[in-house]
């Protein structure tokens, strides 16, 4: 298949989420997980492979729809099984073939081998369509979603929080999944740090929280760590950059002091215990460092406040140090120890509270 299939992919999966009904409850019960997908996908095309010899002209005229598949196998592993467009690339070429084999006359007798080889690629297309009338619901959920950004994820928390205390400098750590999983309280008692993380959310999202979750809670600095998500979605740089500015600009603008957070280096160490922990694939270290090259210099230029995780985690082969994640992604315990010190270095510079209990403003970097 030439070209760029994703982009009319996209749009057809779209389309057809337009029309899925609204009586698909339960559907969801039918999504596979990554590596159910993965294996699948290798056991649909070794079935492939073996059956193309037993009907005379199927290798030849079906080589072009294995390839199709050998494509959505590779991009499943690349963008996750939840991008539909994969699903139905690699969906659509095994239905092809199976007609293609149907339509072809076969030797006889036929090889109970293969009748049994051609009942289970079958069975495979049938799964396979349930996951991906799965995806369309979730899709179509998401489309409709009134709270896309998780506005909501903390009104009761935030409903629940005294008014800061002047001595005691309230600092919001605004972020995805590696803010979330961090226990502040542990690692920074004693200080008012609240956690506004939330898993898997990309920098618009974050933006979107930004009235609710940080200047409502009347912060003295926001710590702004967020940015993985939207490279591992493919959003191009500039979008980051400005939803990055955005956020920084609101703060700015209702007197909260600015810290940006660079992104961690990632790793693929412990791939072989799962394949989804491959991260250089969809979070390139280059393409983490031409980020946080970015951050650096905005910071420098507007003199927020900078923390620079990632030259404190990386190793020799500029990834993340094995010892400081499990997966590759996010931080363990010994990964959280080293970030610690280099964000309450930042906080406490342009923060600290004066001697009337006050922080004291215009702390320069």
């Amino acid at each position: 298949m030439k070209g760029d299939w994703r982009a009319p992919m996209a749009a057809i999966v779209l389309a057809l989420c337009a029309l899925v009904p609204t009586n698909l409850h339960g559907a969801t019960e039918l999504l596979l997980k990554q590596k159910e997908v993965e294996d699948i996908y290798q056991r649909a095309i070794q079935l492939t492979e073996a059956t193309m010899l037993t009907i005379p002209g199927l290798g030849r005229a079906a080589e072009p729809l294995l390839e199709n598949c050998r494509q959505a196998a590779t991009n499943t592993r690349l963008l996750g099984q939840i991008y539909a467009p994969s699903v139905y690339l690699f969906l659509n070429n095994l239905r092809a073939y199976l007609q293609l084999a149907a339509a072809l006359p076969k030797p006889q007798p036929f090889p109970p081998t293969a009748q049994q080889q051609f009942e289970e690629l079958r069975k495979i297309a049938d799964q396979l369509e349930g996951h991906f009338q799965a995806l369309l619901e979730d899709l179509y959920r998401r489309l409709r979603d009134p709270d896309p950004n998780q506005v909501g994820y903390y009104a009761e928390q935030n409903a629940k929080l005294s008014p800061p205390r002047p001595d005691r400098p309230r600092v919001v750590f605004l972020g995805d999944s590696i803010t979330q999983g961090w226990p502040l309280n542990e690692y920074f008692p004693d200080r008012d740090f609240i956690n506004r993380g939330i898993s898997g959310q990309t920098t618009s999202q974050m933006l979107g929280r930004m009235q609710t979750d940080v200047i409502q809670l009347r912060p003295a600095a926001v710590v702004i760590h967020g940015g993985t998500n939207d490279l591992a979605r493919g959003v191009p740089l500039e979008i980051i950059q400005n939803n990055l500015r955005m956020m920084a600009t609101l703060a700015e603008a209702n007197g909260i002091k600015v810290i940006l957070a660079s992104l961690l280096p990632v790793h693929d160490y412990n791939k072989d215990q799962d394949p989804r922990y491959e991260r250089t694939r969809q979070r390139p270290p280059r393409r983490i460092v031409e980020l946080n090259d970015w951050l650096r210099a905005f910071c420098k230029e507007r003199r927020y406040g900078y923390v620079d995780y990632h030259s404190r985690m990386v190793d020799a082969n500029g990834l993340l140090r094995a010892d400081l994640s499990d997966d590759g992604l996010h931080p363990n315990p010994a990964g959280y120890r080293v970030m610690a010190p280099a964000v309450l270095e930042v906080i406490d510079r342009l923060v600290p509270a004066g001697p009337a209990g006050r922080p004291r403003r215009g702390s320069s970097l």
